[in-house]
C-alpha cells in the first residue's frame, strides 16, 4: 500500500523528468545553457528532503540529521549519484540529483545522505587529492566508497560495496581496512582488467547518456566525487577546523561506536599517518625487479602465447639506519624492526641494518627479528651524510632512518633514486635538516594490525575504527 511519502516521490519524479525533457528539447545544442529548475519544484523537493532528515533525527544516528541542518542544499542534474557534497566558503553544500535520488525509498535516501557526511568526517575530500597522480579516479572513488559503505545499512542496489568489488574484480579484500589498502588493491585489479579486455580502465564503468554533461541519468562510480573539485581552496588546517565545528554542532546525544572513533581521530593531534602505516604505504611504491615466467601470460598481449609474462622477484634493497648516538632504546628499536619486518614480509625484499653516528659503524642483513643484533655501545655525535653516501653507492630502493633528529642542517651528499622515511625517536621532536628529501614521522607505540580479523571486531557499532585513525591527512 502506497504511503503519502511514496505518492509525493512519484509526483516529484514525474516533474523532474518534465524539467529534463524541456531542457533537452529546447537547449540541448547550446553549450552555455543551464537546466532551468522551477522554484515550486525546488520547494516541493526540499520539503521531501526535510522529511528524510526528520527520519534521521528520530533515528539513533541523529548526528547525521544535525549535520545536514548546517549544510546548504542545491539541486544539480549533472551529478552521477543521488547525492554529492563539497565545501564552499565557510560551509558544506549537499547536492541532489532528483532523477537518481527519487528512485530510492526513504531509508536509502537517508543512507545516501549519511554516505556523504561520512566522506566529510573521514577527511576524504582532502585525502583523495594526495592520490590523484598515482591512481585512477575510478580506483580512488571506489576505495573511499567501500570504506564508508561498510558502516551503512539500506544501501542503494548499485552502491559500491566490499562484496561488489570482490565479485566484479575477482578480489578477496578484507572488511574495515583503510582507504590506502583498498585503493592500491583496486588499482591493480583495474589495471589487470584493462589489460585483459584491451580497454581503457576508466571506461569500464562509464555510461554514455549523450546529454552534454548537463544531465546525468545513471549512477557512475568514476564520477561520484567530481564536485569535490569545485570546493573552496583552503589549507588542511582550516579545512579540519571547519569540519570539527560542524561535528561539534552535530553531537546532541549518543552516537554509534564507529562514529565516535572517526570523530576521535579527527580531533586528535595525530594529523598524519603513523610511521609504520606510512611505511606500509611506501612499500606499495617501491620498485622491485621483474623476471620472465611461462606460467603467466603477457599482460599487454595475452593472446600471444609465445610471449612470456612477468613476476616480481621482490629483491629491492631496503636499509634501516639506526642512529646509535640517539635516545632510542634497544627495546624500542627491536620492536620497530619487528614492525618493519612484518610490513615487508609479503615483499621478501633484502633488509639491511646500518648502525651509525658520525660514521657507519656496522652493516648487516636480517631476515627475521632473531637476526637483529644488540647495537654497538658507541655514542658519537650524529652525522647523516655517511648513510646517504652508502645508500647512493649501494643503489637502495628505500631508506628508513631512526634518529633523534639532531644532526647536520644540510646533507653533503644528495640522495639519488630512492625513497626516504625519517622516524624521529626518543626525546627528539624535529629533524635538523632543512631539506629532509622524504617524509618525517614521530616514533610512537602503535600496535600493528594483524592480517587476520577477530570475529568480535566485525560487528556493527562494535568495530573500532582504529585502523582508520591517523589516515585522514
Amino acid at each position: 500500500m502506497k504511503t503519502y511519502f511514496d505518492t509525493q516521490v512519484e509526483k516529484l519524479y514525474e516533474k523532474a523528468n518534465e524539467v529534463i525533457t524541456i531542457y533537452l528539447s529546447t537547449n540541448h545544442k547550446d553549450e552555455n545553457s543551464q537546466v532551468n529548475i522551477p522554484e515550486d519544484f525546488k520547494k516541493e523537493f526540499f520539503s521531501l528532503v526535510d522529511k528524510v532528515n526528520l527520519s534521521l533525527m528520530e533515528d539513533k544516528d541523529n548526528f547525521y540529521g544535525y549535520f545536514l541542518f548546517q549544510t546548504s542544499r542545491e539541486i544539480r542534474f549533472d551529478i552521477s549519484s543521488p547525492t554529492a557534497i563539497n565545501f564552499k566558503e565557510t560551509r558544506y553544500v549537499i547536492y541532489f540529483n532528483p532523477i537518481i535520488f527519487l528512485t530510492l525509498n526513504i531509508n536509502q535516501m537517508a543512507t545516501t545522505i549519511k554516505h556523504e557526511i561520512l566522506h566529510v568526517i573521514s577527511m576524504h575530500l582532502i585525502r583523495s587529492k594526495e592520490f590523484k597522480d598515482r591512481y585512477s579516479s575510478l580506483a580512488i572513488n571506489m576505495a573511499m566508497d567501500v570504506v564508508v559503505n561498510e558502516y551503512l545499512d539500506y544501501l542503494p542496489p548499485y552502491a559500491t560495496t566490499l562484496e561488489w568489488v570482490n565479485l566484479n574484480y575477482s578480489l578477496k579484500l578484507l572488511p574495515y581496512e583503510s582507504f590506502e589498502y583498498y585503493v592500491e588493491k583496486l588499482q591493480t585489479a583495474i589495471a589487470l582488467l584493462e589489460s585483459a579486455k584491451d580497454a581503457p580502465a576508466d571506461d569500464l564503468n562509464k555510461v554514455d547518456n549523450d546529454t552534454d554533461g548537463k544531465i546525468e541519468m545513471d549512477y557512475n562510480p568514476e564520477k561520484t566525487h567530481d564536485l569535490w573539485e569545485e570546493s573552496s581552496d583552503i589549507d588542511k588546517k582550516t579545512f579540519k577546523e571547519f569540519t570539527e565545528k560542524f561535528i561539534d554542532n552535530s553531537q546532541k546525544g549518543n552516537i554509534p561506536n564507529y562514529l565516535e572513533s572517526i570523530i576521535s581521530s579527527i580531533k586528535s593531534n595525530e594529523n598524519e599517518l603513523p610511521w609504520n602505516l606510512y611505511l606500509n604505504r611506501l612499500m606499495g611504491t617501491v620498485e622491485s625487479s621483474k623476471k620472465k615466467t611461462i606460467t603467466r601470460r603477457n599482460r599487454r598481449q595475452p593472446d600471444r602465447l609465445d610471449l612470456r609474462g612477468e613476476l616480481r622477484s621482490h629483491k629491492a634493497k631496503i636499509a634501516v639506519a639506526l642512529d646509535i648516538s640517539g635516545s632510542i632504546s634497544d627495546e624500542e628499536f627491536k620492536q620497530s624492526i619487528k614492525e618493519v619486518l612484518n610490513i615487508v614480509k609479503n615483499y621478501n625484499h633484502e633488509i639491511i641494518i646500518i648502525e651509525c653516528d658520525d660514521k657507519i659503524r656496522r652493516v648487516y642483513t636480517v631476515k627475521s627479528a632473531s637476526d637483529v643484533k644488540n647495537r654497538i655501545n658507541i655514542r658519537g655525535r650524529t652525522k647523516f651524510t655517511p648513510v646517504f653516501e652508502y645508500a647512493n653507492a649501494n643503489k637502495l630502493n628505500l631508506l628508513v632512518y631512526f634518529t633523534d633528529g639532531k644532526g647536520e642542517t644540510e646533507l653533503l651528499t644528495m640522495p639519488r633514486g630512492y625513497k626516504i622515511l625519517w622516524v624521529i625517536s626518543g626525546r627528539g621532536d624535529t629533524l635538523s635538516l632543512k631539506e629532509p628529501y622524504g617524509a618525517v614521522k614521530k616514533l610512537s607505540s602503535i600496535e600493528m594490525k594483524d592480517d587476520t580479523l577477530e570475529l568480535n571486531d566485525v560487528v556493527r557499532d562494535g568495530f573500532s575504527m582504529n585502523n582508520q585513525q591517523g589516515t585522514f591527512f
